[in-house]
């Protein structure tokens, strides 16, 4: 059965570009983003690799740690390395998993039963400091990743874990959030003193309270 949203991510060893992976090692108390690739030498996998390259920093920031996984081997993957600079001008630097036997593909269920090849295999898990999957997202080969939006639900799933709100569509860091319904008009503004405005009785407008 497919992972759910709240489901203990399963931990796993396995090689990578950067040496033996122990997944829940390697993530420590960091969040983690766990992104699946077909096969190597794909040209959108190729682009996308070098994309997250380039965000590194954007997701160390976050305290969030990035892992690529391929069904290919690592011999494999060492020689796509090169490509993947030489196509984005992004040197990758963070780990490539090897899954040639398809262990942590089918323990994360990257699979699709009904593909007759391995072409579906390109989702995205995000996974909590506790190890619970926070977000999953599968892509159809043929369309690019969006890692900006990535970074934005990271973004909101860190300070939605902390406070007792939401973010509204199309929410960026920075821009007011929802207050949750279960809180009373007495309580939140004690507990969000930048105050807040009200749309509807259940739709109240307060400005991010962690900045």
């Amino acid at each position: 059965m497919a992972l759910q949203l709240g489901d203990v991510a399963p931990d796993f060893t396995a090689e990578s570009t950067e040496g033996t992976i122990h997944f829940y090692d390697y993530l420590g108390d960091s969040w983690g983003v766990l992104f699946s690739h077909p096969k190597d030498f794909t040209p959108v996998c190729t682009t996308e690799l070098g994309e997250v390259a380039r965000l590194k920093g954007e997701f160390d920031k976050r305290n969030t740690k990035v892992l690529g996984l391929s069904v290919d081997s690592l011999e494999s993957h060492q020689s796509w390395v090169g490509d993947i600079e030489d196509a984005t001008g992004n040197a990758l630097n963070y780990p490539l998993l090897a899954d040639p036997d398809h262990t942590v593909s089918d323990l994360y269920g990257m699979i699709h039963p009904n593909a007759s090849d391995t072409l579906t295999v390109r989702s995205v898990f995000v996974i909590g400091p506790d190890k619970k999957v926070k977000l999953t997202i599968t892509y159809p080969a043929s369309t690019g990743r969006n890692f900006a939006e990535i970074l934005r639900v990271i973004d909101s799933l860190q300070l939605t874990s902390g406070h007792s709100v939401s973010t509204p569509v199309n929410w960026t860091a920075g821009e007011d959030v929802i207050i949750s319904p279960a809180i009373s008009d007495e309580d939140a503004a004690t507990r969000f003193p930048k105050g807040f405005r009200t749309v509807k009785p259940y739709l109240r407008l307060t400005p991010q309270p962690d900045r």
